[in-house]
């Protein structure tokens, strides 16, 4: 489960480069590692953002911020709640309590096999000093907020993000079971109210 759109500015060409200005300018203020996250349900061109963010900063002569992909810390399709959690427990707290956050990577590539929910994948670590942007379904919740630094929500409509899952999957499978934890976890945390900024 990788998103991968290509078209996560659509309508926002300047999204990118307005988010990366903030990251550089908190960086010139003395804050070495500024924390972005970025949410919006599956497909609304997180990752793609993500990406776009961290090469703007790059070129600037900052180093490339970290990236962190929810998709990496979900315990399978059923998994959304469990990522959010590990998210808070194995990277943000540890980092803002200036401690090294270590963290496992879910292996999607075992799916029904035995042992398939749970985290075998690669063993992963950051200790600051660089921007960190996490993105995905439930970064931005009522526990991590607080913890960053800069907070955006994306939208984008149903149609559109069918047709990218499809792109994506291959098929529709999945779909509605991810559909509904969704709907759950954003009815619950609101995720879109705690956005700095909210682009279409």
């Amino acid at each position: 489960m990788t998103e991968n759109s290509n078209s996560a500015t659509q309508g926002e060409p300047g999204l990118a480069e307005k988010i990366a200005a903030q990251v550089l300018e908190l960086i010139d203020r003395g804050n070495s590692m500024p924390i972005v996250l970025i949410d919006g349900r599956s497909c609304s061109g997180k990752s793609t953002l993500a990406s776009e963010i961290q090469n703007l900063v790059f070129k600037d002569g900052e180093s490339a911020p970290r990236v962190v992909h929810m998709d990496d810390l979900y315990l399978g399709w059923n998994g959304l709640q469990a990522g959010v959690d590990y998210l808070q427990r194995f990277i943000l707290k540890p980092l803002s309590d200036s401690y090294i956050a270590q963290w496992r990577e879910f292996d999607w590539s075992n799916q029904g096999e035995p042992g398939y929910e749970s985290r075998n994948g690669e063993w992963r670590e950051f200790s600051g000093g660089t921007p960190l942007i996490v993105e995905g379904c439930g970064a931005l919740n009522q526990l991590s907020a607080p913890l960053a630094d800069i907070r955006v929500w994306l939208e984008a409509d149903q149609e559109t993000r069918l047709q990218r899952w499809l792109a994506r999957e291959g098929s529709s499978e999945h779909w509605a079971e991810w559909a509904a934890q969704e709907e759950e976890f954003y009815a619950r945390e609101k995720s879109s109210q705690l956005a700095d900024s909210k682009f279409n």
